[in-house]
């Protein structure tokens, strides 16, 4: 079924196939073929990131979520920038990260990876896409060309990416998108800012509402949205549709790890943090030493996403290895303490009846 063969005045889920007018967010790390085939099966949009995904590893994905659900579903991709060497910038990185590897007995990275791929450098990735042509397609940190956009609408792609201020909003509805995901500064995980130097930091509500406004196509909230009554606030400022992230976090399908769901389901989920020193970009996570320590003042500047992640990794395994925990990825959003515990088609289910 072609879903953009349709009249523009159709609403965002006559266009999406969907029930519901909910998308479970892409959350590389996370996010499962299993939750994405629930999620749609229980009439909202799922998701899978391939953003940390080569092609082979892409086209699996796709082949496990088609497996489990007939229904429409989005594949997210990266669009950042490839980052610049800077010899100088990564080695007083290291040395500053050298104590805490130190700490764990093992030494620090003398060098650091690109550990994942834009979509902007994968010609390859693009032609997976035309060849398995999923339902719906999204962009995170920026926008591929417009030929490639092109070519994917051609293929009956529905595509969507993220808009943090109206700047950016403007070059999404400029390409031709289908609809825009507003990403207020509440959300949980990397927000997809074109530029992380010229962050608005501007909140769900004011961006929701302001783009509603200002762009003519539909408008999707993201960012501290965890119930249906949310959803509701924020189709009531103009969305035609929610993303929800760290609300799925707990439901059983996910791939969060047992001290991931622990600590969200503890006091720590009412402290989240936004920090550049994990990866390289901004992004929001619940607070332990990763963010403490690597944030500290007096910190020198990282380097650029996604080197510092590299880093950040290799820390995390060190620690674990000694069994501490406290250095590992929890990204979450600012509704964090909200989150419920239930399979992801009762996670549906109850924002449903929360929305009416």
């Amino acid at each position: 079924m072609d879903l953009r063969a349709t009249p523009e005045n159709l609403t965002l889920t006559q266009r999406l196939g969907i029930q519901y007018p909910i998308i479970q967010a892409p959350m590389v790390g996370v996010s499962t073929p299993a939750l994405a085939a629930a999620v749609s099966n229980a009439g909202a949009l799922g998701s899978i990131g391939l953003g940390a995904s080569n092609v082979s590893q892409a086209k699996a994905l796709i082949a496990e979520t088609r497996a489990l659900t007939c229904k429409p579903f989005n594949v997210n991709l990266f669009c950042h920038c490839t980052p610049e060497p800077d010899k100088a910038l990564q080695s007083d990185w290291l040395k500053y990260l050298q104590p805490l590897f130190t700490e764990f007995d093992v030494p620090a990275p003398t060098t650091l990876n690109e550990i994942y791929t834009s979509f902007l450098d994968d010609p390859d990735m693009l032609e997976l896409l035309l060849v398995e042509r999923p339902a719906v397609v999204s962009f995170h940190f920026g926008l591929p060309p417009t030929s490639w956009i092109d070519a994917l609408k051609r293929a009956g792609i529905v595509l969507l990416a993220t808009a943090t201020d109206s700047y950016e909003a403007e070059l999404i509805e400029r390409a031709g998108l289908d609809a825009i995901i507003a990403q207020g500064v509440e959300a949980g995980g990397h927000r997809g800012v074109f530029n992380p130097q010229q962050d608005a930091l501007t909140g769900t509500l004011a961006l929701v509402r302001t783009l509603s406004r200002q762009c003519s196509i539909p408008i999707i909230a993201a960012g501290g949205i965890m119930d249906g009554q949310s959803i509701s606030a924020m189709l009531t400022l103009g969305a035609q549709g929610a993303q929800l992230g760290t609300a799925f976090i707990l439901c059983p399908e996910t791939a969060a790890n047992p001290r991931y769901r622990a600590d969200l389901k503890s006091p720590k989920a009412a402290h989240t943090r936004i920090t550049s020193a994990i990866s390289g970009r901004p992004a929001r996570g619940m607070v332990n030493r990763l963010i403490t320590d690597l944030d500290a003042t007096g910190a020198p500047q990282c380097p650029a996403y996604p080197l510092t992640y590299d880093a950040a990794k290799a820390l995390h395994a060190a620690a674990s290895a000694k069994g501490c925990n406290e250095f590992a990825v929890q990204w979450a959003g600012q509704g964090a303490a909200l989150a419920r515990e239930m399979s992801a088609k009762a996670m549906v289910e109850v924002l449903v009846a929360e929305m009416n």
